[in-house]
């Protein structure tokens, strides 16, 4: 071969050694850019990557990633990285992180949840708005990966500070954020080490191994002391502190003299028997009951709310923070009031020995309870009574006291009423709830059950009257050629999930219960079940499974149905010092009352779809002020075996509540070192491998406190041997 044939020879050779040597640098580029196509690079990233030392390497990289991108097939962001072209489908969803391990994405109108494992949320956190792309699809179950954070659920998180000698890390109490904080030293705020703080994220990482950064906004205080805690949850779930002070002084400038002018344009019940029946620790009376005999032999029954939109103007900054808090907040140990004090416990309040201005719901009634003629408008009241419920259920009990009779007369409508009710397809979830003995220092003494008595009930069942027959007005109220009802806000109870109402069927069956959903109606058939298990083990268990088979009561100006109640059409009249929508039908009753057409529905469809939203913050609150006081009390409880019935079943432990004091608490698998114990999703349980012992939903078990978590509000258990010790 000639001299110029073998340098053509080799130059081919190296030709096609470096076009091998391009296109497997090629291959790497795309292999790594698609092996996730929610990360961004930056060419000295990527080069780095894939150990590109040379420079003529990194500007082939670099040449090839502009080439792609100039053609479409990859993406050139803004800060100048590159991203894979992704061609999944988009669904856009909530972060429901479970476990360390993973995290479902609740897509709203869709029946399953798509699982996401923690390497590819795309450093979404727990609550935030996203947009996910599926995947794969493994055992029935869609899977996915986060492709874009559209919304930060919160930018302000709670936790414990711990200082180093160099930075400082906060720990957020929310327990399914599994990422620490990170802070500067010079923005710690003054915390000490262990304190609760309020920590704002300045930076959320690129880099999913990195941590935020953040600056100490609040220090709440020492770890562990009531105020810090209470805080802390408050913190959390967004709760205001305080009023602004342009609220109280507005509240403040509110006369307290009710003008003559005023009581002329009232219906007059001042001297008509009335009284209000509340908890012994109220202070905001927000209805009261009236009562007197007619001369044809029926009964005038008055429902009593105070008249809050008298007070509560619109376009002023009292409507606005009403709005804005929407609730009032029953934690364990404090109220967080809708109102200020000054109207709440005050102005508004149906305090005795008072004249009070009221919007009236007023029933004349037949020995039956049968409803003869009714009206509704603005009252003036004088409440003769302040009772407790203990005080009227004494009064129902011995048949002795002031205002005795007239307390067993409405107690013999109301149960009437209810039975009325029940009759026609109304549940009875009787679920037991707690409440707390607390020291000064607000430390839990005692964990008591709640008890409904009859004067409870008594309260309820006209409260539930005047709710229904307003609602019901209102929607008959439509006028010769209108084509629809009135816009109106209802409190409605959507028809369950029938795949919901089957599971939950076939689990009352382990039991040896039927539940059927048959012609006689579901709401018949619950309420039979209901019945079957009073005072059994498995009571608490079936209940709280078949509340969590019901839809969510909502606000909305849609005239639909609610559920539970039995009820064609109802709403929320009566507790308008803690609840805005009651404002909201108040204002729009005496719209109708006086003859006004029509509103808009959009705009307080959002002010219904707002209220929903606080509802659920205050009572997610109110649970976590719960949790916190049985963490604490069970944190200092005798060292022995409980009594308890497994409540939740997981692949990574038992939740097993203590029949005692209602504490729930996890006994985890790790700690169940007996056996290897294997996971039963579909019926509930897990088995052991070798031992074949099965822990079932609605088991009764002992365990012991193994370690209580105040921050993070969990209580580890284990199993005891001994039953009785």
């Amino acid at each position: 071969m000639g001299r110029k044939n073998r340098k053509t020879a080799v130059f081919k050779k190296r030709q096609t050694r470096e076009k091998r040597i391009t296109q497997n640098l090629e291959s790497r580029i795309l292999q790594l850019l698609n092996s996730d196509p929610t990360k961004s690079w930056s060419v000295k990233q990527l080069c780095r990557k894939l150990l590109l030392k040379d420079r003529m390497s990194k500007q082939k990289a670099a040449f090839f990633l502009e080439d792609l991108a100039g053609e479409g097939d990859i993406i050139f962001t803004s800060d100048a990285r590159y991203q894979a072209k992704d061609t999944a489908d988009r669904l856009i969803g909530k972060v429901d992180h479970v476990n360390p391990r993973f995290a479902f994405i609740v897509i709203e109108g869709r029946e399953d949840d798509i699982k996401v494992t923690t390497d590819k949320l795309n450093d979404a956190l727990d609550g935030d708005q996203v947009e996910v792309a599926i995947t794969s699809t493994r055992g029935g179950r869609a899977e996915g990966r986060v492709t874009n954070i559209i919304e930060r659920s919160k930018k302000d998180w709670v936790g414990k500070i711990e200082l180093l000698p160099r930075y400082a890390f906060v720990v957020p109490d929310n327990k399914k954020i599994y990422k620490d904080v990170f802070v500067p030293l010079e923005k710690t705020k003054g915390a000490k080490h262990n304190d609760k703080v309020i920590v704002k994220i300045d930076k959320w990482s690129d880099d999913r191994n990195k941590n935020a950064v953040g600056t100490v906004t609040r220090v709440l205080g020492a770890s562990g002391e009531n105020e810090a805690e209470i805080h802390s949850i408050m913190a959390e779930y967004g709760l205001p502190f305080e009023f602004p002070k342009r609220v109280l002084k507005e509240a403040e400038r509110i006369p307290d003299e009710i003008s003559a002018e005023e009581i002329s344009k009232r219906r007059d019940f001042r001297n008509i028997t009335t009284f209000t029946i509340d908890p012994f620790d109220a202070k905001d009376f927000d209805d009261a009951l009236s009562l007197r005999k007619l001369d044809n032999g029926n009964v005038e029954v008055g429902v009593h709310i105070a008249d809050v939109t008298h007070y509560v103007q619109p376009n002023t900054q009292l409507q606005a923070e009403a709005y804005d808090r929407a609730t009032s907040v029953y934690l364990v140990d404090r109220t967080i009031p809708m109102l200020p004090e000054r109207l709440s416990n005050q102005l508004c309040s149906l305090r005795p020995n008072e004249d009070k201005l009221t919007f009236s719901a007023v029933f004349e009634l037949n020995e039956n309870a049968q409803i003869q003629k009714e009206w509704f408008g603005r009252t003036i009241i004088h409440s003769d009574r302040r009772f407790t419920y203990e005080e009227a259920q004494e009064r129902i009990e011995t048949q002795e006291g002031d205002f005795h009779e007239e307390i067993i007369e409405l107690n013999r409508l109301s149960k009437i009423i209810k039975d009325r009710r029940f009759s026609n397809g109304a549940i009875a979830f009787e679920t037991i709830e707690v409440k707390f003995k607390l020291d000064d220092n607000g430390k839990p003494l005692m964990v008591i059950p709640k008890e409904r008595k009859d004067a409870h009930k008594l309260i309820e069942e006209f409260m539930l009257l005047a709710n229904k027959r307003v609602a019901e007005f209102v929607f008959n109220s439509k006028k010769k050629g209108d084509a629809k009802s009135p816009t109106f806000v209802y409190r409605t109870h959507d028809y369950p999930n029938t795949e919901k109402l089957e599971s939950f069927g076939s689990f009352a069956k382990r039991f040896g219960h039927q539940f059927k959903m048959s012609e006689t109606g579901v709401s018949k058939e619950l309420n039979k079940l209901m019945a079957e298990i009073q005072g059994k083990p498995e009571q608490n268990v079936l209940e709280q499974l078949a509340i969590r088979s019901m839809a969510k009561a909502i606000y909305t100006t849609e005239p639909l149905m609610h559920f539970g109640l039995a009820f064609d059409h109802y709403s929320h009249f009566t507790s308008p010092i803690r609840r805005y929508p009651d404002m909201m039908v108040h204002r729009l009753l005496q719209h109708y009352l006086d003859g006004g057409k029509s509103v808009s529905a959009p705009e307080y469809e959002t002010e219904c779809e707002h209220s929903s939203d606080r509802e659920k913050r205050a009572a997610e609150a109110e649970r976590a002020s719960i949790k916190y006081k049985q963490v604490e009390f069970m944190e200092n409880a005798p060292e022995k075996a409980y009594e308890g019935v497994i409540t939740g079943v997981t692949e990574f432990g038992i939740f097993v509540e203590i029949t005692e004091t209602r504490c729930e608490g996890m006994v985890r698998m790790m700690d169940m070192d007996d056996d290897y114990y294997e996971y039963d999703e579909k019926n509930m349980r897990i088995i052991g491998r070798h031992n074949k012992q099965m822990f079932s939903l609605g088991d009764k078990v002992y365990v012991r406190v193994k370690h209580t978590d105040i921050n993070r509000r969990t209580i580890d258990l284990i199993f005891s041997q001994k039953e009785h010790e």
